[in-house]
């Protein structure tokens, strides 16, 4: 028997009425993400795991991590191009200005404005960041990261050098020529050693230089001429103070990781570094000296703060269903037992202020005291600026080059800082 065409209809008709009843199954959506430093998966991975768990209806792709924030840049900006944008990149502070003048232009980045306000607005803002933190995901007036990852630079002290110097440890100088006078004063007592390291010449980016800058009061970037804004004394006196620190305290010339191992050796009195290296330092040191960590110095105490580095989780999705569960990854990253985790792992500051509390970081602070000290001046910590024009790893890698043969005494700090000025606002243009 054959069926007709009203036994046909009533089936279906049947059929769709049971799938109406049934309870709606929600769409798995898969989120591909892109960080930068590999050594990040240590707690990309499990917070990733976590968040999978309380959102089962989304799973996190990790992309291959980029080695640094440079590369990062250059391989989401590729991706613009060719339409494969990753949904949500860990953008670092001195690149998302670029980054968002590149996109937003080409609708390739998504304004965080109205899940920010469905949230709240500025009510969620002020319960979880700082206005320093949600400054550092704001570009032209409107938040398109939320912080992560943050840090500014601190000093990391051999206990024993410092006080056979006469200074105290607990109470290091606080400002930077005082600073240097203390390193060339190890390095007299002990020729052979460096009384202090600054690795300003083998730096990955600008960090280390904005952060002389800033410590003055100065800042990078001149905003009505976009010129250069350290074209005089604040940017020679930078300059000065590098390449004193090589004659007068013998602080090496070569990279972090070779000044880490020197330091962790006992043969440093003090080195400024990332606190992302707290554990990887201690682990150095070991036994052989008392390490302890203090605050970067500011010559201009009103004006002066430090650079904040770290990176801001921006979403590049424009599909809808992959925005808002981006949004929850973003909340979640940020929030305060996600914080609790990084902290803990990296050594950055928080950059949620709820998880300073009992519940999370402050027991751990006070039996990590190391840790603790960046957090100290997380209200001196400024943006991470960048440069007009697109070009700001370029213009670093030239500036760093200068800045080397500076350090070595190749080339005056005068005319160092003219090389650095005539060749910045060259590449700006």
């Amino acid at each position: 028997m054959y069926p007709t065409r009203r036994t046909v209809l009533t089936g279906l008709a049947t059929s769709a009425a049971l799938l109406m009843a049934l309870p709606a199954v929600a769409q798995e959506v898969t989120l591909n993400v892109l960080y930068n430093m590999p050594g990040f998966t240590k707690f990309h991975q499990p917070l990733a795991e976590e968040f999978e768990k309380n959102n089962p209806d989304v799973k996190i792709n990790f992309l291959a991590p980029a080695a640094n924030y440079t590369d990062g840049q250059a391989q989401v900006l590729r991706a613009a191009v060719t339409g494969d944008l990753p949904d949500v990149y860990f953008s670092g502070y001195n690149l998302t200005a670029e980054l968002v003048h590149t996109l937003a232009p080409r609708g390739q980045i998504t304004d965080l404005g109205p899940f920010i306000e469905a949230e709240g607005g500025q009510a969620f803002l002020d319960k979880n960041y700082s206005p320093n933190m949600a400054a550092l995901g704001q570009i032209d007036g409107k938040q398109y990261g939320l912080p992560v990852n943050a840090s500014s630079p601190i000093l990391y002290i051999n206990s024993e050098l410092v006080k056979e110097a006469g200074a105290d440890p607990a109470h290091m100088p606080d400002t930077m020529p005082e600073l240097i006078a203390l390193g060339a004063k190890i390095h007299q007592m002990h020729p052979d050693m460096a009384g202090m390291a600054y690795d300003i010449a083998g730096w990955p980016d600008d960090w280390l230089w904005q952060a002389l800058i800033f410590e003055q009061g100065g800042k990078l970037v001149d905003e009505e001429t976009g010129k250069v804004a350290f074209d005089n004394e604040i940017g020679l006196n930078a300059l000065k103070m590098i390449r004193q620190m090589a004659v007068e305290a013998n602080a090496p010339t070569f990279d972090w990781d070779q000044a880490r191992q020197q330091f962790g050796a006992g043969k440093t009195g003090f080195m400024v570094s990332t606190p992302a290296h707290v554990q990887t330092i201690e682990g150095l040191v070991g036994d052989r000296f008392t390490l302890t960590t203090s605050t970067f110095p500011l010559d201009n105490k009103e004006k002066g703060g430090v650079p904040t580095g770290g990176n801001s989780a921006v979403i590049l999705t424009q599909d809808k269903a992959k925005q808002e569960a981006a949004w929850k990854y973003l909340k979640w990253i940020t929030g305060p037992e996600a914080q609790n985790v990084i902290v803990r792992i990296t050594g950055y500051l928080p950059t949620n202020k709820n998880a300073t509390g009992e519940a999370y970081l402050a027991p751990y602070y006070a039996e990590h005291p190391n840790v603790k000290t960046a957090s100290l001046q997380a209200d001196k910590s400024l943006p991470w600026a960048g440069y007009p024009g697109g070009d700001s790893v370029r213009i670093w890698r030239t500036q760093r080059d200068i800045i080397g043969t500076v350090m070595r005494g190749e080339v005056s700090p005068e005319d160092g800082l003219k090389q650095i000025v005539e060749q910045t606002n060259a590449l700006m243009e």
